[in-house]
This record gives structure tokens, C-alpha cells and sequence, in this order.
């Protein structure tokens, strides 16, 4: 199998020399041509928006293309192309009604036939068997003109939720693509219909046909615009409205307390994404030892990392997977640091001396990879860390390398230690718990948090096979496996970060980190 699904988009961090003056709201003029429009940054071009590739902005796809279903507030599914479904046969049939009156942007009708096309675009497709629906996907039946019945091989695990994810879910008009079934035109069923894209910005007009309720306003504008702070400067001089999301055009924390502090609107969710650090045993000798990796943990301040570097936006740490996740396990509080007992830890296994412990005449020396493009703010982060483990008398070396090296370096584990992003919903957790996890899994992408053939993968293998009331205890395993052999260091639970005008109403963050949040706003002209 392998993974071809998820590219990091360019994020943005450390401080800005920027000195935002109280009352500088004031003396905001909005761009002539803004009324009815709202202007949302994006850090860069949209890209392919074709449903069934991977190179896009999620959140610009999820303008124009609507799943059968959505994932909603506290994992709950709501429908949206589908009115109704039914599971049967312990999970290997999905029975679908789908809405009536819809129709795609080019006219063309939304029915069985159409919602059969799209599915076998991708459904039982080797580069789509990450997803299980897909993986196990055996056959697909048109039971007239709005009900359709697809039939698995096997049990699909959070089949439900796999259909809401935005690609390769999503459903295109059967027209936008040639005679050769390659992709020419995003034409979807959403509320917005694309006018115009470039390298400087995506145009977006109402879908007047659209089936559901439409935004008050009549354009949307997503202007690119890759430097963080020329971001935070347009929304300044008031040439855009809204600013944010991980994976849309990040805030750093520092950022969004500068634009607090001077007036702006600023929204923070607490997010469902888990910064972890990764140990590589395969590469450091002296990680092979729980003790060690656990000296690591206790090390570290997560809540000085949350208070000082995230401005009090995070949260530490103490689970793989926030509360706020469907089967995100028990839930423990974040590891408190303790120096002594990491010391302690160290001199039992053997590393002992000063100012650099040694065992065997060799020093504890570690190196940390991190990627500020990756992960805004981990250079920060990691020399926070580099300075608490000196204490402990660990020698920790950081290598910041660009955005491409982070991930090439991921995946050969050219790496002691190095921050790693679970993926958020609605693909976790057993999105991240097999991608990052499963040994077996191929994830050509970020490379692996931590693996074990023979004691983890059974765990996994159980958990995604389970069904029904034994989801939650199969899966506890896996955590607990985690937990019990220190075989990651979760830190903090990363905030969704978004500031926005007074010129904009009734902002809400989106529910995931891939939506784009345009519902329920208001604008003033």
C-alpha cells in the first residue's frame, strides 16, 4: 500500500518585526470593489483541484465539492449528498439514498448515475487503499435513480467517516473531464462556483442552482499571498477580511496576539492536531532504551511551550489524540517536567558524568531535525527543548533543513528526534495510527512516528478490524502501547489560529482544518 494523500503547505514562523499600533482599526480603508466580496488569504496557488488528486488546497475544493455525507461538531455525521444511509451485514454493505434536486454547477443533474461515475473514479483503486472503503471496496449497485447499495469485501471501519473526507470523496460533474477521463474543469455541486484562478488568487461566485442555502454575500476572493507577514499586513490595510487555519494560510500564536492586542478579531479553536516528537531507535542507539526516551519526556516543559512559545493558545499534551476526536482513548493529563527523576532515569541506565553524560566513552548526543516551513514555530520550540535537555546533560544538536529535506529526511530516518503532525479530523485517528503507525503501510509522505512489527502492528491490525462496541477497547490497546513503552512524546495539541476584520460577522472555526469557513458570515459594505 502506500500513501500519496497529504502535502504540508508552506507554514510560517518565529517572530515579526511588526509593530501593530492600537486604534490602527480606525484608520482601516477597505479595497474599492470589497462590498458583498470577502477576501480570504491563501499561502499559495490552489493547484489541481480535481477531487481525485492530492496536490490541492483542501479547503479551496471544499468550496465547489460536496461529500455524500459531512463531518460535523464532535465527530457527529451529517448528511449532505446523501439524505439517508443504512449499514448492513456487520459493515460490509452501505445502503445510500441520495438527495433529489441537485444539480452540478454546469447544469448537470446529480443522481445515481452520476454518483456512480464519480465512485468508481477512485473506489477500489490501489493508490486510494488507504482508505479502507476503498481497499476493501467489491462492487456497486444502481438501485434506481436516487438509491445506490455498495458492497465491501470486508468490515469498513469509520466508513461514515471516510466518505466525508475531502478528497478523494468528493463528487465532480461527469463533463469536467475530457474523452481521455482526465481531469479540465472543477465543477462541483457547492455553493461556489469558480470564475477565475491564477497564481494571485482564486475567484468564486454563488452556484445559483445550488440545492442547500446559499452565504449572504455574493463573491469570495482567496488571494495568495505566501509570506506570513505580508498576510498580517494585508489584513492591516484592509485588503483582505479573513486570515488563518493550519493548512489555509497559519498564524503563528505571536501573530495572532500582535492582532489581538491591536483590535483585530482573533479566533482560536483548540484544534484537534497533536505536535509529537518522534524517537528513532533505528538511528540513535541510546533511544532503544524506554528509559531514555522516558528522561526525554519528563524533560521537557510542555506547559512553558504552550504559555510562552503558543501565547497560552495550546494545550499540553498527554495523549496521541485530543478528547475532542471520536476514539481518541483515555484521556491523561500532559506529563509534568520533572528534572530529577529524568536525571535519575539517565544515571539507571548507564549514562552517567557531566556536563554531557557518556556511556561507553561515547557522549548522549542527539540530533533533533526540525522544519520551520513544516511545523511554524518547532526552530522555537526545538531550542527551548534543546536548552532542558542540557540540563539533564543531554547534548541536543538542532538541524533545520527546509520544507522538501524535512520530509525526505523523515522518510530515510536521517533523524534521532523530530516533530511530527497527526493529521486531525476527520482522518484520526486511525488515519494517523495507520499511515504513521502500521509498519506495513507504505506513507511516502511523512515517513513513520514510531513502528514495531511485532508488538504494535497486531494492535493496529486488531483495532482496525474491530467493529461496534469493541472499537474503543481494541483501540485503547494501541495506546496504551504507546503509553506504557514512553514510544512517543506527544507535546501539545496545536490551535486553529484565525483573525479576521470588523468589517466580518459571525466567524466561526471550521470543524476541521481542511474546511474553509464561510458559512454563517456576514459583511459590512
Amino acid at each position: 500500500m502506500s500513501v500519496n494523500r497529504r502535502t504540508f503547505l508552506q507554514g510560517a514562523a518565529g517572530a515579526i518585526g511588526l509593530a501593530i499600533a492600537q486604534g490602527a482599526l480606525s484608520k482601516i480603508a477597505y479595497a474599492q470593489g470589497a462590498a458583498g466580496t470577502l477576501r480570504v488569504a491563501i499561502a499559495k496557488p490552489a493547484g489541481n483541484l480535481d477531487p481525485q488528486s492530492h496536490y490541492a488546497i483542501w479547503a479551496i475544493q471544499d468550496l465547489m465539492f460536496e461529500p455524500l455525507v459531512k463531518y460535523g461538531k464532535g465527530g457527529q455525521i451529517e448528511p449532505c449528498l446523501a439524505t439517508d444511509w443504512k449499514i448492513e451485514d456487520g459493515g460490509r454493505t452501505l445502503h445510500l439514498t441520495l438527495r433529489q434536486g441537485v444539480t452540478f454547477q454546469d447544469g448537470t443533474k446529480f443522481d445515481a448515475a452520476s454518483c456512480k461515475w464519480n465512485l468508481e473514479r477512485w473506489m477500489g483503486l490501489d493508490q486510494f487503499s488507504w482508505m479502507n472503503c476503498s481497499k476493501y471496496f467489491q462492487s456497486l449497485d444502481v438501485v434506481d435513480d436516487y438509491n445506490i447499495t455498495l458492497h465491501f469485501k470486508e468490515p469498513v471501519l469509520a466508513l461514515m467517516q471516510e466518505l466525508s473526507y475531502t478528497r478523494p470523496t468528493r463528487f465532480l460533474s461527469p463533463k469536467s473531464v475530457g474523452a481521455d477521463g482526465k481531469f479540465k474543469d472543477p465543477v462541483g455541486t457547492g455553493p461556489w462556483r469558480q470564475i477565475s484562478a491564477d497564481d494571485t488568487q482564486s475567484v468564486f461566485e454563488h452556484h445559483e442552482g445550488y440545492w442547500g442555502q446559499l452565504p449572504s454575500y455574493e463573491r469570495l476572493e482567496a488571494k495568495v499571498i505566501p509570506d506570513a507577514r505580508s498576510r498580517v499586513a494585508a489584513l492591516r490595510a484592509g485588503e483582505i477580511d479573513l486570515v488563518g487555519g493550519f493548512w489555509i494560510a497559519p498564524l503563528t500564536p505571536e501573530e495572532g496576539k500582535q492582532l489581538e492586542g491591536a483590535g483585530f478579531n482573533v479566533v482560536v479553536d483548540p484544534g484537534n492536531v497533536t505536535l509529537v516528537m518522534a524517537f528513532n531507535p533505528d538511528r540513535a542507539e541510546a533511544l532503544k532504551d524506554a528509559q531514555v526516551r522516558k528522561a526525554i519526556s519528563i524533560g521537557i516543559d510542555r506547559a512553558a511551550i504552550s504559555k510562552v512559545l503558543y501565547h497560552g493558545y495550546a494545550k499540553p499534551a498527554g495523549n496521541m489524540f485530543s478528547g475532542a476526536l471520536p476514539y481518541a482513548g483515555a484521556q491523561y493529563d500532559a506529563p509534568v517536567r520533572d528534572a530529577a527523576a529524568a536525571s535519575a532515569l539517565l544515571e539507571k541506565a548507564g549514562w552517567t558524568g557531566s556536563p554531557i553524560r557518556s556511556k561507553d566513552g561515547k557522549p548522549l548526543t542527539l540530533e533533533l531535525v526540525v522544519s520551520p516551513d513544516a511545523v511554524p514555530g518547532s526552530r522555537v520550540i526545538a531550542e527551548v527543548i534543546q536548552s532542558e535537555m542540557k540540563e539533564i546533560g543531554i547534548d541536543l544538536v538542532i538541524r533545520s533543513v527546509d520544507h522538501a529535506s524535512k520530509h525526505t529526511d523523515m522518510l530515510e530516518q536521517k533523524y534521532d528526534l523530530g516533530f511530527f503532525l497527526t493529521y486531525g479530523a476527520p482522518y484520526d485517528p486511525f488515519g494517523s495510527i495507520v499511515a504513521l503507525c502500521l509498519s506495513t503501510f507504505k506513507n511516502d509522505v511523512e515517513g513513520k512516528l514510531v513502528t514495531d512489527p511485532v508488538n504494535l502492528d497486531p494492535l493496529i491490525n486488531a483495532a482496525t478490524a474491530a467493529s461496534g462496541d469493541q472499537i474503543q477497547p481494541t483501540i485503547q490497546k494501541v495506546y496504551d502501547w504507546l503509553r506504557d513503552n514512553d514510544a512517543i512524546a506527544p507535546l501539545v495539541y496545536v490551535p486553529s489560529i484565525w483573525a479576521h476584520s470588523k468589517r466580518l460577522h459571525g466567524f466561526t472555526s471550521p470543524v476541521t482544518e481542511y474546511d474553509m469557513p464561510y458559512d454563517n458570515i456576514l459583511l459590512e459594505e
